[in-house]
C-alpha cells in the first residue's frame, strides 16, 4: 500500500462530516460536487421519478428533503426560482437563526415522502430554504463541525463533575455556530439546570437537551452485531417496534437474555422479522399442551420443528427419548383419544426416533432417506 493510499484512509477515518453523507470536508472556496455521496444506509434513496416530467404545465413541487447529522431529516420550502439538485448545500430556516444541510431529495418524489409520513405541503409550519451556502456559510459550517468532538468530551467531564446520572451519547452544532443539540440518555428524571449554566459558559453558544432513548443511542452509535453485520437500526431501520419474549417463544428461542439482547440491552429487533412466518405455518398446529394416550403410556410434547412440520413426543416415564412424530399423525391421535380409542404405542406415528443425539428409525429405510433429505 503506498503513502498516498494511507493518506486517503487517514482523511475518510478523520472526515468528522461522513456522519451527514459526506465523503469528505466540504471546501469553501468550491463547487463542492461530488462531496455527499449515496451509500448503503436508512437514509440513501433512489429517485425512481428522475425522468419524469410533471403532467401538463404543472409547477415543480416545492418543497424539497434537506439532510442533516446522523439520522435527522426535514422537509423545507423553496420561495425561489432556482433549481436544486442533489448534494447542494443550502441555508435553511432554523430556531434561532439558519442551520447547513444537503439536498437530500427534490421532485415529485417529496411530495410522496410528506404523504408517507402524513406531513402536508401546504402547511405553514414548513421552515422556509433560504438559499444555496455562501462561501462564509460552509466556513462557519466547517467550523461549527469540527468542535462537535471536543465538545463532547469536555461535557462528559462536565457532567461527572456534577454527579450528574446521564450518558451524553453525541452533539450536533447547527450550521450557524450559534447553538447546539446535546443528545443524552438517563434513566430516571435528570436536573440539568445547573449542567446548561455551565455549558453555556463554557462553549458560548445556546444549548438544547433532548433526551433519547437506548435504542436510538445504538442507532446514532452503530455497531456491528452478533450476526457479523452492521446494526439493523444504524443502517436501514427507520422505526421502533416493540419486541416482546413472545416472539422468541413462537420462534421456539431459548429464553436466554445474553442471546436476545442487542447492544441496546433491549431485545433484538431481528426478534420480530420473521415471526408473522412463524405465526403463519403454527395456525394448524395442534395445541402442545395436549397429552397424547396410548397403552404403552402418556406422552407429552418436548420441542416442535416449525417448518418441517415435525412435534417431538415422549413419555412421562422415559423423557430421554423422544420421537418426533408428523402433524397430521398428532391430530390423528388426539382425534382418536376423543373418541377414547388408544393405540398401542407411539412408535407406530412416528418419523424418527431421537434419542440423545442419535437418530433412530422405527418406521423403515424410506422414511430415514426422505429425513436426511430433509436436513
Amino acid at each position: 500500500m503506498t503513502n498516498m493510499d494511507n493518506q486517503d484512509i487517514d482523511k475518510s477515518y478523520n472526515n468528522s462530516f461522513s456522519t451527514r453523507g459526506c465523503c469528505k470536508v466540504p471546501d469553501a472556496e468550491g463547487e463542492n460536487k461530488g462531496v455527499y455521496k449515496g451509500t448503503c444506509c436508512k437514509l440513501d434513496n433512489h429517485d425512481w421519478l428522475e425522468n419524469v416530467n410533471p403532467p401538463g404545465s404543472s409547477p415543480k413541487f416545492d418543497c424539497v428533503e434537506v439532510r442533516f447529522k446522523n439520522s435527522r431529516k426535514e422537509f423545507f420550502r423553496l420561495y425561489s426560482d432556482f433549481d436544486l439538485e442533489v448534494g447542494d448545500i443550502v441555508a435553511v430556516e432554523a430556531s434561532p437563526g439558519h442551520d447547513i444541510g444537503i439536498v437530500s431529495m427534490s421532485g415529485e418524489l417529496v411530495r410522496l415522502q410528506m404523504k408517507k409520513r402524513n406531513i402536508d405541503p401546504k402547511s405553514n409550519d414548513i421552515k422556509k430554504l433560504y438559499r444555496r451556502a455562501r462561501t462564509s456559510d460552509i466556513e462557519k459550517w466547517v467550523k461549527a463541525v469540527s468542535r462537535e468532538d471536543s465538545t463532547l468530551f469536555k461535557t462528559r467531564k462536565i457532567t461527572s463533575d456534577l454527579n450528574l446520572d446521564m450518558k451524553m451519547n453525541d452533539i450536533e452544532y447547527q450550521g450557524d455556530n450559534t447553538k447546539a443539540v446535546f443528545y443524552y440518555t438517563a434513566e430516571e428524571r435528570v436536573d440539568f439546570r445547573q449542567l446548561i449554566k455551565v455549558l453555556a459558559e463554557t462553549f458560548k453558544i445556546r444549548i438544547e437537551m433532548r433526551q433519547i432513548g437506548v435504542r436510538q443511542e445504538a442507532a446514532r452509535l452503530g455497531g456491528v452485531g452478533s450476526c457479523g453485520r452492521e446494526l439493523c437500526c444504524s443502517t436501514w431501520m427507520c422505526n421502533f417496534s416493540s419486541v416482546t419474549t413472545n416472539s422468541a417463544r413462537v420462534q421456539q428461542l431459548s429464553l436466554n437474555p445474553q442471546k436476545l439482547a442487542g447492544q441496546c440491552s433491549k431485545l433484538k429487533c431481528c426478534l420480530n422479522f420473521e415471526i408473522d412466518s412463524y405465526q403463519d405455518a403454527l395456525k394448524d398446529f395442534p395445541d402442545s399442551n395436549t397429552v397424547l394416550k396410548t397403552k404403552k403410556g402418556d406422552a407429552v410434547h418436548q420441542k416442535t420443528d416449525i417448518y418441517k412440520r415435525l412435534m417431538g413426543y415422549s413419555y412421562k416415564d422415559d423423557y430421554a427419548n423422544m420421537m418426533a412424530l408428523p402433524v397430521k399423525k398428532v391430530k390423528h391421535i388426539m382425534e382418536m383419544n376423543k373418541r377414547k380409542k388408544f393405540p398401542e404405542k407411539l412408535e407406530n406415528f412416528a418419523f424418527v426416533k431421537e434419542q440423545k443425539t442419535n437418530f433412530e428409525n422405527v418406521v423403515g429405510q424410506d422414511d430415514l432417506d426422505r429425513f436426511d433429505k430433509m436436513k
